[in-house]
């Protein structure tokens, strides 16, 4: 599984209003930039949601270029915070991959594990 880990991460911040999740890179670090008001290449991780709150991309500027992660989920939606004073918020890397797991990082409750079969 290939995700953000806490080396080299030295912040990580939620944009709390969607995005159009056809924003790539350079979309991305310009709303971290303007909308958000941080440099986009500090170290520090930026998480997007989508309207429906089903996508999420995290954005990384590392050493030499970004990094975009792209989750998509089946069936739930991610728990965002959708009343907060400001429109940026701070996690840590563990809250940020309890997020990725389907916990809701305010309330500590998990989404249920899907399993899927294929048939032909």
């Amino acid at each position: 599984m290939l995700r953000p880990d806490s080396q080299g991460i030295e912040q990580v911040y939620l944009h709390r209003a969607p995005v159009d999740m056809r924003r790539q890179i350079d979309g991305l670090s310009l709303l971290a930039k303007e909308a958000m008001e941080l440099d986009p290449m500090s170290g520090a991780l930026f998480c997007f949601i989508n309207k429906r709150r089903n996508k999420l991309k995290l954005l990384l500027w590392e050493r030499n270029g970004f990094i975009v992660w792209y989750k998509r989920l089946e069936r739930h939606r991610f728990h965002w915070p959708r009343h907060a004073e400001q429109n940026v918020l701070t996690l840590s890397v563990e809250q940020l991959n309890w997020l990725l797991d389907g916990y809701d990082v305010w309330r500590m409750k998990p989404h249920e594990v899907l399993h899927f079969s294929v048939f032909s």
